[in-house]
């Protein structure tokens, strides 16, 4: 949409050139087409540099902008954000073609979305819904009940135990000056690497613009979180009952011991 429909709704001063906006994103990762916010100092650096189409801020950081960037102007422009999310929010994708290998053994009670992939010998069990644009690669495994949210990625040798979900929204909200709260729409994704075991209920939040992502060989026990934008690193080890905290980041070869 328009950058001034964007400014109407969110009711606040455009300031700059009227754009047609894509989408949104973090300020380091948006581009001419996409919008991002700015609401923290501590990514103030990051402000001259972004090449974002446009940028929700208060007005006395409107100097810091390049000259390229539109800005909207806000004292909320966290809440302003959470606000906008929901027009970014792609559809479900419940129609349409969808590329299933020969070799792939699929229960028959199971759903596929519009779009989505199945690569070779992968084995999908009663009950599992998965969602559009969903790519899963060859010698997968997933178990009864499991649900896998649009647009996750997950490429070879993956399994998915009974009962987990893949890719639903994250826990986040902004609030209003009065206390409500307000749902940020989670537009990006989760990525999980080959070598990957997953247990049963465990969770794995989508992130808010950009993926979380589950490295090479990851192993996750049972009863896992795992909030929206993290990154587990290559080998790492998540016993029952871990959590990680939306945006947290493990190494490689990381070890989480029971409810840590």
């Amino acid at each position: 949409m328009k950058l001034s429909q964007i400014a109407k709704i969110l009711e606040i001063e455009m300031v700059g050139d009227d754009k047609e906006i894509k989408g949104m994103n973090t300020l380091m990762n948006a581009g001419s087409n996409e919008i991002s916010f700015f609401h923290n100092d501590k990514y103030l650096k990051a402000l001259p540099l972004t090449k974002a189409g446009a940028v929700i801020l208060d007005k006395e950081f409107v100097k810091h902008l390049p000259v390229h960037t539109t800005a909207l102007i806000s004292d909320e422009p966290y809440l302003k954000m959470a606000l906008l999310t929901k027009y970014f929010v792609k559809p479900l994708k419940r129609d349409g073609k969808k590329t299933i290998s020969e070799s792939a053994d699929i229960a028959e009670n199971v759903t596929i979305g519009g779009g989505s992939e199945i690569g070779a010998n992968t084995t999908i069990m009663s009950g599992v819904v998965i969602g559009g644009d969903v790519v899963i690669g060859e010698n997968v495994t997933i178990y009864p009940n499991v649900v896998i949210y649009n647009d996750t990625k997950i490429t070879n040798n993956v399994t998915i135990h009974a009962g987990s979900v893949i890719g639903s929204d994250g826990f986040g909200y902004a609030h209003t000056k009065t206390g409500e709260h307000v749902k940020i729409y989670h537009l990006g994704n989760v990525e999980i690497e080959e070598d990957v075991e997953i247990g049963a209920n465990t969770t794995i939040d989508r992130g808010v613009f950009e993926s979380t992502i589950i490295k090479k060989g990851v192993k996750i026990d049972n009863l896992v979180q795992i909030g929206h934008n993290c990154e587990v690193g290559e080998y790492s080890i998540m016993v029952s009952q871990s959590g990680l905290a939306g945006s947290t980041k493990l190494g490689r070869n990381v070890i989480m011991g029971g409810q840590s």
